[in-house]
């Protein structure tokens, strides 16, 4: 749910074929009659399949504003094939706008990506309202599944004095999951390879299913 595709890529797509509006999810937004089973992908990884973003997901905001019930595309979307998996992952653009509105009100529960940068920090009160909206207004039921804390520099006083600021202001949401940096996931993406079976004993894949773990424990996942 990303214009830039970031997820697309990430599982081998070439940047030719991202081009391509059929296909997408932008293309399915904007088609009633299309049959979602149908532009499900295959990736590389046994039983994980994907469908492809496109860059007009940026223009949503303006495609979609004066469409009623705007907000419920995605969740009418899914419905036919949310029986066939344990779990769907809605990728979404750091922005706020229509389609992080949409993944909201299609989820069971949200995690939040958290850079471990100040300046992340200041937007992470903006997203925590957002997400109370939603509840307020198209799913009473979305609850968080967890802040995790990404882009890690242990080394580095800044990193470590975000995270601790993070542990402070939000406590019951912060994951013990912690994402270092590494170059591992630059190297998988320009693979085309998710990091745990690029580098499946790298520290990033080791995190990730460090990750996976914590979240089935809470409940975020099955």
């Amino acid at each position: 749910f990303d214009s830039q595709a970031s997820m697309t890529t990430g599982l081998g797509i070439k940047p030719l074929q991202i081009k391509e509006q059929y296909g997408s999810i932008w293309y399915l937004l904007n088609d009633s009659h299309a049959n979602i089973s149908e532009f499900i992908l295959k990736s590389n990884v046994p039983g994980l399949d994907f469908i492809r973003g496109h860059k007009d997901l940026a223009a949503a905001d303006a495609a979609f504003v004066s469409e009623l019930a705007k907000e419920h595309k995605l969740r009418k979307l899914l419905a036919p094939v949310m029986d066939q998996y344990d779990d769907i992952l809605i990728d979404c653009s750091p922005s706020l706008g229509t389609l992080t509105i949409n993944a909201l009100t299609a989820s069971d529960g949200v995690l939040i990506p958290m850079e471990c940068e100040y300046f992340a920090v200041l937007g992470l009160g903006l997203v925590r309202e957002t997400i109370d909206k939603v509840r307020s207004n198209t799913n009473p039921n979305l609850k968080i599944d967890g802040i995790l804390a990404t882009m890690f520099e242990r080394k580095t006083a800044h990193s470590r004095e975000v995270l601790e600021l993070i542990s402070k202001e939000f406590p019951e949401d912060l994951l013990d999951t912690i994402i270092a940096r590494t170059v591992r996931f630059s190297e998988s993406t320009v693979k085309g390879e998710p990091i745990t079976t690029y580098a499946s004993s790298s520290t990033g894949a080791v995190s990730y299913r460090r990750l996976a773990r914590e979240l089935i424990y809470r409940g975020g996942a099955k």
